[in-house]
């Protein structure tokens, strides 16, 4: 299931930049920023547990902290570029959707700015 987001995640960015430029806000970026990292953890964390050891989930922390997180902090600080991206940060999680986001609150924040 989760390599078929990550292949829908790459599909939607590929059609929606080949029509539009700049932030992908919709869709399945709508509340997580980094749905492919997302995907590749599920996965790998599925193999971790399918291994019944611990020594799995010690490697997959050392790829996360050491190859995902600084990559999507990287990330983020190239999209701050787009004037829309402290509302769409604010909706939306790194690696965990926000699915309760509050939009309310979105709206004043950017309202305010």
């Amino acid at each position: 299931m989760a390599s078929f987001y990550t292949t829908l995640s790459d599909g939607q960015t590929y059609y929606t930049l080949k029509y539009k430029s700049g932030l992908i806000t919709e869709g399945c970026f709508a509340r997580c920023r980094n749905t492919n990292y997302l995907g590749e953890i599920l996965i790998y964390l599925a193999f971790a547990m399918l291994a019944m050891h611990w020594l799995p989930f010690i490697i997959l922390g050392g790829f996360a902290a050491g190859l995902f997180i600084p990559n999507t902090l990287k990330r983020d600080k190239s999209l701050s570029r787009y004037p829309e991206f402290q509302t769409y940060k604010a909706k939306s999680g790194l690696f965990i959707p926000k699915l309760f986001a509050d939009n309310q609150k979105t709206i004043d924040t950017s309202a305010n700015a």
